[in-house]
């Protein structure tokens, strides 16, 4: 070979591009978190500072509009596995449904693929995790305190902070991981679900404040239809003496017992002797409700900060995605209420930020209607693995650098199946778009549509179905919603998989 010849291959080697390592994926995914509790999407109430989840906001693509198809714990969590509905991977409800493991998931998929892969946290799918080299998960809900848990199979027992544990697990994972293979890890949080325990540090947080009302804290329901106001989910008449702290949990050890009652007796003496009554009652729920729940959500945001600070000290920031997000939206006294399940936009629409260095353009916010069901199609295309057919979801990765494809959705399909059950929300379905929502209540006892306009009534307060001025757009809607149904292969009637207490 002449020195020419040499020069000339030498150069082209120099040109052509390397291969670049396979993304790290982690997920950290919470329970019941409020976009309305993050300080990044801006609540006019400016419930909390939340650092650590806004760091990924500064530094990726905050979602907001990103939609869950069914909005309950299990069905979330295994539509983020399998990228399709509830009504395709056969997970419908929490009452009775078990998750088919021995289906495709994309921890599989990268498993297959040659990555680690790691789950941590809560499960809620009753049958064991499959496509993971390494589970830790906790058994059903979980408990705040001290929880028992599933490590491969094994029953172990824990002293300290659930979220405080399940960050210390993830981590200590990561740290012995096979350092030349990339890894997947779901770090999933009980947080901060019912009966929202804060960890002790956090007991007094706010300094007793007295939290802004939403406008609809006293909603009466008027202008829609029996299903919401027949539920069984309001701060006036549904919380508890758990949910309130007026009764301890009974897994605290003596010295969490001692700190915990430090916090909280003087101050339920104060509220016994106060003798509440009507709204000045609600208020009350309302306040002590925030102080908690926004306990537990600092915790949180303490456990991304130790998760982000690792990834920066060991030099795998710049080649990992980091996703935050929630199983869905919760309701944070807005129509009175607590809890989740209904198509209404806080139940509906659930926090996602994004951080993909040099993919997901930094401080980019999108409002396109983006889904969980979104999240294994784009983990697959970031690890150069093929999507298999029948996911459901769409892969993110234009979207994240601010090029929304054209063939985008602008419609999403929603369908809420657990009645009878918890809180008491009827069955419903409908279509979601940028402006409106079409929704159909359909059991025997409430059958009925609805149709919100958001952008003249945001709250959700008035249905305008059969309004003549909204006849156009009813229409249209009703065609949408069949074409969705058709499209994604909804069972009509629902199979009975969906009947509570029935396998």
């Amino acid at each position: 070979m002449t020195l020419r010849s040499l020069a000339t291959l030498i150069t082209l080697l120099a040109a052509t591009p390397s291969f670049a390592a396979p993304p790290n994926i982690v997920l950290i995914f919470s329970d019941d978190h409020a976009y309305q509790a993050i300080s990044a999407y801006g609540d006019p109430r400016k419930l909390l500072d939340t650092p650590n989840i806004d760091r990924l906001a500064r530094d990726g693509v905050r979602f907001d509009r990103c939609l869950v198809p069914n909005s309950i714990c299990g069905p979330s969590r295994a539509t983020v596995l399998t990228g399709k509905y509830s009504h395709a991977n056969g997970f419908y409800n929490n009452t009775n449904s078990t998750f088919d493991g021995s289906q495709t998931t994309f921890p599989k998929l990268l498993q297959k693929a040659g990555y680690q892969t790691g789950i941590v946290g809560k499960w809620h799918l009753v049958s064991n995790p499959t496509g993971f080299d390494y589970w830790h998960i906790l058994p059903g809900q979980g408990v705040y305190y001290n929880p028992p848990m599933n490590k491969n199979g094994q029953r172990v027992k824990h002293e300290g902070y659930t979220t405080d544990l399940i960050t210390g697990l993830s981590l200590d994972w990561l740290k012995a991981r096979d350092k030349e293979k990339p890894f997947l890890l779901l770090c999933q949080h009980k947080a901060p679900h019912r009966e929202w325990c804060p960890p002790i540090r956090h007991l007094g947080h706010d300094k007793d404040r007295k939290y802004p009302e939403p406008d609809t804290l006293f909603d009466n329901y008027a202008g829609r239809g029996l299903a919401e106001k027949h539920q069984a989910m309001t701060i006036a008449k549904t919380m508890n003496d758990v949910d309130l702290k007026l009764t301890p949990p009974g897994n605290l050890t003596p010295e969490q017992r001692k700190a915990w009652d430090a916090y909280y007796e003087p101050r339920n003496k104060a509220f016994r002797e106060a003798k509440l009554e009507g709204k000045d009652l609600v208020r009350w729920k309302y306040n002590r409700y925030l102080h908690d729940y926004l306990g537990c959500v600092k915790a949180v945001d303490d456990s991304v900060g130790r998760i982000l600070d690792y990834l920066n000290k060991e030099g795998l920031a710049d080649n990992t995605i980091v996703v935050y997000a929630s199983d869905q939206g919760f309701y944070l006294g807005e129509h009175g209420w607590f809890d989740k399940r209904w198509i209404f936009e806080e139940s509906l629409r659930t926090p996602m930020l994004v951080r993909w260095p040099g993919k997901a353009k930094a401080g980019l916010v999108n409002s396109d209607l983006v889904s969980l069901l979104d999240l294994a199609p784009t983990f697959l295309t970031a690890a150069g693995v093929p999507v298999p057919a029948g996911v459901q979801g769409k892969d993110l990765s234009g979207v994240l650098q601010g090029q929304t494809p054209a063939d985008w959705r602008k419609s999403f399909y929603y369908h809420y199946y657990e009645y009878p059950g918890p809180h008491s929300v009827h069955r419903h379905y409908g279509v979601v778009t940028e402006r409106y929502k079409l929704v159909h209540f359909y059991e025997k006892d409430v059958d009925y549509w609805e149709l919100f306009d958001r952008k003249t009534d945001s709250k959700e307060l008035t249905s305008y179905y059969d309004k003549p001025e909204y006849a156009a757009i009813q229409k249209e809607l009703h065609e949408e919603l069949s074409r969705l149904r058709k499209e994604l292969k909804v069972p009509d009637p629902d199979p009975p998989a969906t009947a509570i207490g029935k396998k």
